[in-house]
């Protein structure tokens, strides 16, 4: 965009771009996928439906809710890339052959409950045997049973309807307990992981065992998950006994979630390059949401706690207050300013040849509304309008004056800010120590009930600060035992406490190489395993194909990593606030902030709207139905969605993840500041959806104090959006600059401190070898210590008589010193 000096000079900033190997669309083309697109243009493969250089008024709003999952249908699809679509073939034949040698004339449709549960058990039998060729034809098998024996189905609802029943059904008869101990046996091949490390390119058949395994996982995983209230009553018994399970360590003695972890860091260190990444990761998210639960179980658990230690209710639930929220016109660019002046200066031609026309509209404004916002999104004149609602009109031309509508036909809105007010007791503090050395000259310290010689209106003010102010669970350290109650978020931290931060590494370097705006590096680890054929392709379809599909792939890495991270962040924070602390402080520490403004530096609404995928291949559409013939048109054209569902979640999970790193950390709000992430922060506004809109004004707001009077003073609309969408703190001065904790000595104590109250907690509670005494609970009860029983060695009870008269009798006691 160019930008036009007060000398009318134009400016033209140097665009900087933080890493190549980024196509004309803005997604990535790494090396190995430069290789298999040829004679064409690599620009030519993906296909996006914005440009940067599209006026911002063009974009509409954006119909997407946030939920913890997208449809069932979609998360099913998700799962499998396009190469794999031969398997499905193959695991029905695999399945028929193994059918047929019991049931010679049945369909599997036709079979009743008892045969349906015996052919199960003879194929959870065939598990068992030692040929790793027969082995994996009895898993396809059982695969083809969890896909839903899509070959006897007419419809996707009918599949789906068979996959529900046969997972119960091969939950119930014991599959996944065998699948997870065959899983562990394909992790520890030791000749599988040397073989993938020696070969220069891997492709799909070197995890052909691991993703078969996988897939019936999570499949299995996220069928279950599936609340349905239709389910018979058995069905859910074995839904709630199979998630306590699945979160405890019954399966190899930990967590299945920790299991998986384990394969993403032994992938990351280059041991085993050819571990299928995307099915572990979509399993490890599926996993940690059924055993800890999603959003709407968060706010329940959350209100829960707060009744249990007599908390004041919260004063709105913020998932609806989201939902109910509308998107904000984004501030206007460099380019949509000119534009602008332009067409103001053709009005005003324009209005020296109306000048009649003017003056008998000038009795009446034909835009004056009843609603004063109104008046405000109309006056497209005014540089510093707010526009909360719609684009401003642009009037090219005087408008003849609207009909009047029927007061039925309005649509009103709620006035007001969306958000309670909210304090900290720490800022009632401070509040009342300021006015103490101000008006009287000591303090206090803590002390917030104490008023005495201060003005009336400090009281006032302290009484409605104390109003709003939001009480929150403290965590204290009892003197005896601590009792931790074991939740399924309790044993998930104590199974990844001792590698939590090669983990979060782990996480990043995948979320690193899947991220758009990465190049392909020649030590960055290849995430395409599962993805790549083992032929190369040949004609410019299949090539496109495939372009789409890596793609596709990367795309579906993010929203699994983006998921996992604010889940485990607000399930932690929730259980106890040092164990979020220790992970939030591990992934800043492996460079989580730059990574996702990273990430966010590119054309976001290109992203967002990016068609990476193709219909007609995805599961189950492609097996119940005859496949179209795949031209380059209908590649071209994609589908006809406004926008990406996963894209646009996985941008708003990153959003909220940076939110939570950054919230209240003085530090870490400063590196924002430093890593420059206001201008790319600001274009993320372009995206018309008012969930992703609040976390980016909320990172704006944190950090709106240290960018200066001249960046406030030109980005008005952003500040008077921050107003109207963020939750106001009562004495935030957050719209100036008269901030006192601007030390930059500081941050590197702020971290530090918390650092050792993380470990302090950390050896206090999990650390079973107690090598510390000091973190040792000491027992101060005079009469519970007397009491305890002693175990005195036998020599000491043979020479007790010798101890006593030595220790005793023959030392003078002073029994007044004693008993003083």
């Amino acid at each position: 965009f160019s930008q036009t000096s007060s000398r009318g000079r134009t400016l033209r900033p140097k665009k900087k771009i933080m890493d190549g190997g980024v196509n004309g669309s803005g997604l990535p083309v790494n090396n190995k996928q430069r290789a298999m697109l040829p004679n064409k243009s690599r620009g030519d493969f993906t296909r996006n439906s914005r440009k940067d250089s599209e006026g911002l008024s063009e974009s509409p709003d954006l119909e997407f809710e946030y939920a913890d999952t997208d449809k069932w249908a979609a998360e099913l699809s998700e799962l499998y890339s396009y190469t794999e679509g031969p398997e499905f073939a193959l695991n029905r034949k695999c399945f028929e052959e193994e059918f047929r040698t019991h049931v010679s004339e049945k369909k599997w449709t036709e079979l009743d409950g008892a045969e349906h549960r015996a052919h199960a058990m003879r194929l959870l039998d065939g598990l068992e045997v030692t040929a790793r060729e027969k082995r994996l034809k009895v898993a396809r098998a059982i695969l083809y049973m969890a896909q839903g024996t899509f070959a006897e189905c007419d419809s996707e609802a009918e599949v789906q309807h068979w996959m529900r029943y046969n997972i119960f059904l091969l939950l119930d008869v014991g599959t996944f307990s065998a699948l997870v101990d065959l899983l562990n046996m394909e992790i520890d091949n030791t000749a599988a992981c040397s073989s993938a490390v020696r070969k220069p390119a891997i492709s799909l058949a070197d995890s052909t065992d691991l993703r078969v395994l996988l897939n019936i996982m999570y499949l299995m995983v996220e069928t279950i998950q599936q609340d349905d209230p239709a389910d018979r009553p058995e069905w859910k018994i074995i839904r709630e006994t199979f998630r306590t399970e699945l979160g405890s360590p019954l399966f190899n003695n930990e967590p299945v979630s920790v299991m998986l972890f384990g394969m993403v860091t032994k992938f990351c260190s280059g041991h085993a390059p050819h571990f299928p990444m995307k099915k572990v990761l979509l399993l490890l998210w599926k996993s940690i949401l059924f055993t800890l639960g999603g959003f709407e179980q968060l706010q329940t658990i959350k209100v829960h706690k707060r009744e249990e230690l007599g908390l004041p209710p919260l004063p709105e639930d913020s998932i609806r207050v989201i939902r109910s929220m509308r998107a904000a016109s984004p501030p206007a660019s460099a380019s949509d300013l000119i534009e602008q002046q332009q067409k103001r200066a053709r009005r005003e031609h324009k209005a020296l040849i109306k000048q009649d026309n003017l003056d008998q509209f000038n009795e009446k404004d034909p835009y004056k509304a009843d609603d004063s916002r109104e008046d405000e999104d109309d006056n497209d004149d005014s540089d510093n309008s707010i526009e909360p609602e719609t684009f401003p009109l642009e009037r090219d031309e005087v408008m003849p004056p609207p009909i009047p509508h029927p007061p039925s036909e309005r649509v009103s809105f709620p006035k007001g800010l969306p958000w309670a007010p909210k304090v900290r007791e720490k800022d009632i503090e401070n509040f009342l120590e300021s006015s103490r050395s101000k008006f009287i000259g000591y303090t206090l310290g803590s002390d917030t009930d104490t008023v005495v010689g201060l003005p009336r209106p400090i009281h006032e003010s302290i009484k409605t600060l104390k109003q709003v102010c939001r009480r929150v669970a403290q965590h204290f350290i009892n003197c005896g035992e601590e009792e931790v109650e074991m939740c399924a978020t309790e044993l998930l931290y104590q199974g990844i406490l001792p590698s939590l931060p090669q983990y979060m590494i782990a996480l990043l370097k995948i979320l690193l190489a899947a991220a758009p705006t990465s190049k392909a590096k020649t030590d960055s680890i290849n995430i395409l395993a599962d993805v790549l054929p083992e032929e190369m392709p040949t004609t410019v379809l299949q090539s496109m194909k495939l372009g789409v599909d890596v793609n596709r792939h990367k795309e579906i890495i993010v929203k699994a990593i983006s998921a996992i991270l604010l889940l485990l962040l607000k399930h932690f924070k929730l259980n106890h606030i040092y164990q979020f602390e220790y992970m939030a402080q591990h992934l800043v520490f492996a460079n989580c902030i730059p990574l996702i403004l990273k990430f966010f530096n590119q054309n976001i609404m290109s992203y967002i709207t990016a068609k990476n995928s193709i219909s007609v291949l995805d599961f189950p559409y492609c097996v119940v139905h005859e496949l179209p013939e795949l031209t380059a048109e209908s590649l071209e054209a994609g589908d006809n969605n406004q926008f990406c569902w996963r894209n646009l979640f996985s941008c708003i999970n990153l959003l909220r993840i940076l939110n939570k790193l950054t919230k209240w950390k003085h530090s870490r709000t400063m590196m924002l500041v430093v890593f420059k992430s206001a201008p790319i922060l600001k274009r993320a506004l372009k995206v018309k959806q008012a969930m992703m809109q609040l976390y980016v004004l909320k990172l704006l707001k944190v950090q709106t104090k240290y960018l200066g009077r001249q960046w406030r003073k030109s980005n008005m609309k952003t500040m008077s959006a921050i107003y109207q969408k963020v939750r106001h703190r009562l004495n935030d001065d957050w719209a100036y600059g008269n901030d006192l904790d601007a030390r930059p000595w500081d941050f590197q104590a702020e971290e530090c401190a918390l650092r050792a109250n993380i470990e302090r907690f950390n050896s206090r509670r999990y650390d079973k070898s107690h090598s510390n005494p000091d973190f040792l609970p000491v027992d101060n009860c005079l009469q519970s210590v007397l009491g305890q029983r002693v175990d005195l060695p036998e020599d000491f009870q043979m020479n007790y008589d010798l101890w006593l008269e030595r220790e005793v009798f023959s030392k003078p006691i002073s029994w007044e010193e004693l008993l003083q």
